[in-house]
């Protein structure tokens, strides 16, 4: 099994294969063994597993759902006792599967696992307990799962650093490095014994996740920098947060280095702007990423794309004012487009206008009307028939998980409203 994804992981590097082949978004939840005493399970959020004298040091250890199979993985690999679990942030995907370890453990009488983190893992958590309810909503929205619930028990690190913290599990040196990039709680990891390197979600296959609309602030210029300290570790196997192993110390280099320049590319040319007075909006349709990146099979925008990271950088180095003046204290969005129904012959014309840009293809523009329209006249079943239409459109032309999440969960309101199921 190990030699098949690592030469599903060649094919697609070399151009021989698709992407969609190895969408880290579509796991296979089997366990392959990418080198001696080093393993990887497949999973949404992939799980990396060392061998040692002393047992087993896990890197994240799965999601809810993925908890149990990703223990049933191990434990057909190998039968040693979990040491140590690293978490490299704290999301949910990738701390969910220490509990059946835990359980195991406490089952055989083994001394308890211990868990490492950067000490920005823990306010995340009680960020999470606090937001519970906000979280379920923008995941059911983010992924199309309705009824999701947002946990509010975790199994807290027993072990915190700040900005390195070095481990001796069994003879097997482990380097743990702090990085802000898609969290502020983000950690590194190497094994220099074995040349692997486990980057979290710093790689994943796509797209770096610097700019998703409905989460909090990310950190593209210190991503890129530590892309950067890693591509000079010559690993020769790179063990991702989702998708596929690299092995190569020139393959996993060139993909580190990549992504960094894509980030470094979209920071610089939105500061240009920035500090030219450019408004937000001018920003966000002025900064392109360089073509040649987006070309690369682990670059591809199919889950963030380069737009939404140029707000987050927005928002990162400029607040949240965009320099439109009526943004500042705006009237509610209701009135406004009752004012502009009025303006244009009624709620009704503001629709029928939105299915003729749809139908030309002028998607952004009909979304704006189509929702205006609703807005204006929210109980016309007619007006939110051609909102469902337009935003389901939307949702079957983007590539972009994030925005189709969005426009989907629009596209399904409007359905409902109209009394009907989306198209």
């Amino acid at each position: 099994m190990a030699a098949d994804l690592l030469e599903q992981s060649r094919r697609i590097l070399e151009g021989v294969d698709d992407i969609e082949q190895g969408n880290p978004f579509q796991p296979t939840n089997e366990l392959c063994e990418v080198a001696g005493g080093v393993a990887e399970v497949s999973s949404f959020a992939n799980v990396a597993a060392f061998t040692t004298d002393d047992g087993l040091v896990l890197v994240d250890t799965g999601s809810p759902i993925t908890g149990q199979v990703v223990h049933t993985r191990i434990r057909s690999w190998s039968p040693q006792r979990l040491n140590t679990a690293v978490y490299t942030h704290g999301h949910i995907d990738h701390v969910f599967g220490t509990a059946v370890f835990d359980e195991e453990s406490a089952t055989n009488g083994w001394e308890r696992p211990v868990v490492v983190a950067h000490q920005d893992v823990n306010p995340r958590f009680d960020r999470y307990c606090l937001t519970a309810g906000y979280n379920a909503v923008i995941n059911q929205r983010q992924f199309r799962i309705p009824g999701l619930q947002w946990p509010t028990d975790y199994r807290r690190p027993d072990t915190t650093y700040v900005d390195r913290h070095d481990l001796d599990v069994g003879g097997l040196a482990v380097e743990l490095h702090h990085a802000r990039g898609e969290t502020d709680d983000h950690t590194w990891v190497w094994v220099p014994e074995r040349r692997t390197l486990c980057t979290g979600d710093l790689f994943i296959w796509c797209t770096p996740n610097a700019g998703n609309p409905q989460k909090v602030q990310r950190y593209a210029r210190d991503w890129a920098v530590a892309l950067r300290v890693m591509a000079d570790l010559g690993a020769e196997l790179l063990l991702p947060g989702h998708g596929l192993p690299i092995a190569g110390a020139a393959q996993v280099r060139q993909a580190l280095v990549d992504t960094a320049d894509l980030l470094d590319s979209l920071v610089d040319q939105t500061l240009a702007l920035m500090n030219e007075g450019a408004r937000l909006d001018e920003v966000v349709h002025a900064v392109q990423a360089p073509a040649h990146l987006l070309e690369r099979p682990y670059l591809q925008p199919i889950y963030d794309e380069p737009e939404f990271i140029v707000h987050n950088l927005w928002r990162l180095y400029g607040g949240w004012y965009d320099g439109n003046p009526a943004h500042l204290k705006p009237a509610p969005d209701a009135q406004l487009a009752g004012e502009l129904a009025a303006l244009a012959g009624g709620a009704a014309r503001l629709a029928e206008r939105a299915t003729e840009l749809a139908a030309q293809g002028d998607l952004r523009l009909a979304g704006h009307l189509a929702e205006l329209a609703t807005q204006a006249a929210p109980d016309d079943p007619a007006l939110h028939r051609v909102r469902a239409d337009v935003f389901g459109q939307r949702a079957r032309t983007e590539r972009c998980l994030m925005a189709r999440g969005v426009f989907s969960w629009a596209e399904a309101e409007s359905s409902d409203k109209a009394g009907g199921a989306p198209g």
